[in-house]
């Protein structure tokens, strides 16, 4: 049986990446995004290339476009079998400046929209007794690095809320993966909010990286179907991690360190 993949932000950037990947194994996409004309162009190039997609054109903020999206699948006998909560936006500087409207945006889409999407799909999948959320977070969300503001501490609370779920689902048969990239070239910045100096450095940091889109996506799906909850796809960020977990006073005396250059 077909499996159907449901993915948030798939209208560009890695959602688009995820799109074409998971086409590419079979799988039905619906191809949601908050730009119905990139949607439709990715749902159109999945269909020229044998595959099968629908267009959908969303806002994760907005409750009703979740339960609109649920009830137009239900009616066409369409059930999810994976979430990938991919839809995002970024920030950066120093955690304090950035001003309430701020951090209230960055909440409403980094982690609210995904727990609007798990609130109206996860229900259905623990009636079915099995189903996967792949939740898109960012090693921003892992790093405790000094500028990365409201984005950082909203990938860490996507990190948090994924463990939570994992926890109360797979007893359930839904299983439940958080990945959590570095910087590669995707359309993440068009919507940047914070100060010049940090949207440069984001800028040259996605320009050097070596890793494509289709990289990140082929990564991320291969460890989340064969179980892995924790996905840090880049090498470099991997062993970051494992500093910080293994090292955490050393690590942060770079981290320190990486603050006194930025200060300078």
């Amino acid at each position: 049986m077909t499996k159907t993949v449901l993915i948030t932000g798939a209208g560009s950037g890695l959602g688009a990446a995820f799109a074409q990947r998971y086409a590419n194994l079979g799988s039905y996409v619906v191809v949601a995004d908050v730009n119905a004309v990139r949607a439709e162009e990715i749902r159109a190039q999945i269909c020229a290339h044998g595959g099968q997609a629908m267009a959908v054109a969303m806002d994760i903020t907005r409750e009703e476009d979740w339960e609109g999206l649920f009830q137009t699948l239900s009616a066409q006998n369409i059930q999810v079998d994976t979430l990938i909560n991919n839809a995002g936006v970024a920030s950066g500087g120093p955690t304090l400046a950035a001003d309430i409207d701020e951090w209230q945006w960055m909440l409403d889409v980094n982690l609210l929209g995904m727990v609007r999407g798990c609130r109206r799909f996860v229900p259905d999948m623990l009636v079915r007794g099995h189903g996967q959320i792949i939740n898109i977070a960012s090693f921003a969300g892992l790093a405790g690095a000094p500028g990365l503001g409201s984005y950082g501490v909203t990938k860490a609370a996507v990190v948090a809320f994924s463990e939570s779920l994992r926890a109360e689902l797979e007893p359930h048969g839904v299983r439940v993966s958080v990945a959590c990239p570095a910087f590669f070239k995707t359309r993440l910045l068009d919507s940047f909010r914070g100060t010049p100096r940090m949207l440069k450095t984001a800028a040259k940091l996605m320009e050097e990286a070596t890793q494509t889109a289709d990289d990140i996506a082929a990564a991320i799906q291969r460890s989340a179907d064969q179980g892995d909850f924790l996905i840090i796809p880049t090498a470099t960020e991997r062993r970051r991690w494992w500093w910080k977990r293994h090292f955490p006073n050393v690590y942060f005396a770079q981290m320190k360190k990486l603050m006194a250059r930025r200060t300078a």
